[in-house]
């Protein structure tokens, strides 16, 4: 839990940030720059606290997930694939990892099998249909919901049933509104 705290929320991560930048150890270029910087590190401690909870217990599945999820947004999207299907492994009955393999899935552009595990997801946990509540949307500073996964789940059926020279299967600006699903409540099973 301390772990999932301290990736999701900042926690420790920002103490350091905040020493650096005191101590002037952060390079200042363009603000996009750090903050794709304070990113990387941040998913990358959340990959490493997320593997030392692993290390005391290989069948974790919320801890799989939370390093998938970290790895996922790394880029690192094999990885993010196998620790997530490793944690389905180990809890049949995980909605939230359904729904996190199913974006990492469609992020590698395997959309059939996006959509079964987008629609196994809402099955176990029909909730997760409706996207995130508005407390979610407000912490993560989406005043509109963005799109669900449900909704994507039919968009890429509808796209999949066109001819394939006019599929419009990947869309960046939609896309990079897709975040990662429902972590709430999935670290306390």
């Amino acid at each position: 839990m301390d772990s999932y705290f301290n990736c999701r929320h900042g926690g420790r991560f920002q103490h350091l940030l905040l020493h650096f930048r005191r101590n002037g150890r952060i390079r200042r270029t363009s603000l996009q720059d750090r903050q794709l910087e304070t990113g990387r590190r941040k998913f990358s401690s959340c990959t490493h606290e997320f593997s030392l909870q692993l290390e005391e217990d290989l069948a974790n599945p919320p801890a799989l997930l939370g390093r998938a999820l970290a790895l996922k947004e790394l880029g690192r999207l094999d990885e993010a694939f196998e620790d997530v299907s490793t944690a389905i492994e180990l809890k049949p009955d995980f909605s939230a990892a359904y729904a996190n393999r199913g974006i990492i899935l469609d992020h590698l552009g395997k959309y059939e099998a996006a959509i079964l595990d987008y629609r196994k997801a809402v099955r176990l946990d029909p909730e997760l249909g409706e996207g995130p509540d508005w407390i979610t949307r407000f912490l993560r500073n989406q005043s509109e919901s963005p799109p669900t996964i449900i909704d994507r789940a039919n968009y890429l059926e509808s796209e999949l049933k066109k001819p394939s020279s006019e599929r419009i299967l990947r869309d960046p600006e939609e896309d990079a509104k897709q975040r990662s699903y429902k972590l709430e409540g999935t670290f306390s099973d």
